[in-house]
């Protein structure tokens, strides 16, 4: 077998040593022996022979050693050492390839001139930079850069967007300084100018603000992927967010029926442009009905309450009220806040007892009394505040995944269609989840938000970081004091507070007046929003049933759909004997009840076992 083989002396040593290890009840070199006599190739040197399986640098040595020995002993001359072999077929077709087909000479790769992203932190250093004297050389230390550049960009320099990173925008200093856009000179205190080509590229983003002529930049020979988000310049007025949401986490397509709301209900502000704003505030404003056409009593005929409210047009001043659990971490509580201030928003700070954000009417102080007057919470606090149609629920994604594991998304979304208010929007932000738990909850996390756009008919936004948030936010809060502080408000009173009454006839009024804004107090608002106020026995008896194990929501409905009270179910328990009566009672009655899942008979002797 071993003088069959390409490399007969070798395999005979290799079977040498073979058979001595055998002796001491060893198998060494059983598979290095194998895999030479099985190898088709003809080795020069030993060494080339480390391909194999089972021959490693030291064995080779020893049959480099074995080889030197024979090759004395007979008067033959010591191969040489060639270059290490690659794979059997490599090794075969490797010289015949390279003869046949010669590489060709590559042409030299253009490269594109670089400008940055449009209030990116390496634009707005640069244009900082390019405020100071060229002629001079002038320089200046980075406190003072920061705050000439700050106004410029749209992330901190000073904190990170993401509390689990560490990156702000002064991180693309180091960009434009591995690019010789900016240099540095002095020594301990470091100052930064603009070189020549940080020159060059200013005076090009200068020119594309303008409108002006660019000189010809060269064509990409072969576009690649660019990680670096401030390789290109984006001169639009209004700079869509970017859906940086893994696809395997948040579906890219929108619900049919949240798309097919109408303009003035759902604005998707930061991915649309000035023009868009206005057309959807045309439209908005031309649904409205002409006073002539709403009924100009302060009676709305039909309801319970007397004396409804109206607040002219130019009476009241909308605000945004922002949650005061809402933080960026809990050690930086003011990072929101004092954002959206430098964006020219100035949020009301306050516990809500539904959402994160909202927004509300300011009244005048000449309206005070008029309010007070009809009973409309009297010396409580926002007995001034209107509560708008536009509620905001904030959601990162590690927290979308919790809530849904504890119950408290389906809870949210409950209380939010008895609010009241019209327009529920959700803003998701992107959070790095562990490959784990993305697989395990991916599917979960597809199917809760499918379902707030197409089941509840929620506005779902999604953003890249808490900075994209907070823009939406300042940018969402403008377009709502545009479009209802041109408007009348019809406030509605208290007198005798019924949530559900409350909800039912906000519904019926709308659906009657689609152009009129109806609006009630903040402490209106918080009462139809209490958990336990606004909690009926329906409700309580849910959430009983739900609470054993396997019981979902429509089981629960279901089994409440036959018996209404947890009275009426225990006493059908009652009604029956011990045995198998008593613990197939929900089984027997909903079996196909539910066609995708029946009620199994041990879940029903589970919920017998509980309530019998």
């Amino acid at each position: 077998m071993a003088e069959d083989c390409a490399n007969p002396l070798l395999a005979k040593w290799l079977k040498e040593w073979m058979d001595e290890a055998k002796e001491r009840n060893s198998k060494g070199y059983k598979k290095a022996y194998q895999s030479m006599i099985a190898c088709p190739l003809r080795f020069k040197h030993p060494t080339e022979a480390q391909q194999l399986n089972g021959l490693g640098p030291k064995l080779c040595d020893r049959l480099a050693v074995k080889l030197k020995a024979f090759c004395d002993e007979n008067g033959l001359q010591m191969p040489t050492k060639g270059r290490k072999r690659g794979r059997v077929s490599e090794a075969l077709n490797a010289e015949s390839a390279e003869l046949e087909n010669p590489s060709p000479t590559r042409k030299p790769r253009k490269t594109q001139t670089y400008v940055p992203k449009l209030r990116s932190g390496a634009y707005a250093l640069v244009k900082a930079l390019s405020t100071l004297d060229q002629e001079t050389n002038e320089a200046i230390p980075k406190d003072r850069l920061i705050a000439l550049a700050q106004p410029l960009c749209d992330a901190s320099f000073t904190a990170p967007s993401d509390p689990t990173k560490f990156f702000t925008a002064w991180n693309s200093m180091k960009t434009l300084e591995s690019k010789e856009l900016i240099c540095t000179k002095g020594h301990p205190l470091k100052k930064y100018y603009l070189s020549d080509e940080g020159w060059e590229v200013a005076l090009r983003m200068d020119a594309a603000e303008n409108g002006e002529q660019l000189p010809p930049t060269p064509k990409r020979t072969k576009k690649a992927p660019v990680r670096d988000r401030s390789l290109s310049l984006d001169l639009s007025p209004d700079p869509p967010l970017r859906q940086h949401l893994p696809a395997a986490v948040i579906p890219p397509v929108r619900a049919s029926r949240a798309e097919s709301r109408n303009a003035s209900e759902v604005v998707d502000l930061l991915s649309s442009s000035d023009s868009e704003f206005n057309s959807a505030r045309a439209i908005m404003k031309n649904s409205i009905p002409r006073r002539s056409q709403i009924l100009e009593p302060s009676v709305i005929p039909g309801t319970a309450y007397e004396d409804f409210i109206t607040l002219p047009a130019g009476t009241f001043e909308v605000k945004m009220v922002l949650d005061m659990r809402e933080v960026r971490t809990t050690t930086d509580r003011d990072y929101i806040s004092g954002e959206l201030k430098k964006l020219g928003v100035v949020p009301m700070i306050r516990s809500l007892p539904l959402g994160d954000i909202l927004w509300v009417a300011v009244a005048s102080p000449q309206y005070s009394e008029k309010l007070r007057a009809a009973s409309i919470a009297d010396g409580a606090e926002g007995n001034l505040e209107i509560v708008l149609e536009h509620i905001m629920e904030r959601k990162r994604l590690d927290d979308l995944v919790s809530s849904i594991k504890d119950g408290r998304f389906h809870e949210q979304k409950f209380r939010l269609r008895k609010s009241g208010i019209k327009h529920v929007t959700y803003l998701i932000e992107e959070y790095s989840l562990s490959a784990e738990r993305s697989d395990k909850y991916g599917e979960a996390l597809e199917s809760a938000i499918a379902s707030m756009q197409v089941v509840n008919g929620y506005f779902v936004k999604q953003t890249a970081k808490l900075d994209d948030s907070i823009q939406y936010l300042a940018q969402m809060t403008k377009t709502l004091k545009s479009i209802y502080e041109r408007k009348d408000i019809h406030v509605i009173p208290c007198r005798a507070l019924e949530a559900e009454t409350v909800s039912i006839m906000l519904d019926r009024y709308r659906k009657l007046y689609p152009g009129m804004t109806l609006g009630m107090t903040f402490p209106v608002f918080g009462a139809m929003c209490d958990k336990s106020d606004s909690t009926t026995l329906r409700d309580v008896f849910l959430k009983m049933l739900m609470t054993t194990r396997g019981v979902t929501g429509e089981k629960a409905v279901e089994i409440q759909k036959i018996w209404s009270t947890p009275r009426a179910f225990t006493e059908a328990y009652s009604d029956r004997d011990r045995g198998p009566a008593r613990d197939n009672l929900v089984s027997d009655l909903l079996g196909n009840a539910i066609p995708r899942k029946k009620v199994a008979k041990t879940l029903s002797a589970k919920i017998a076992e509980v309530w019998g």
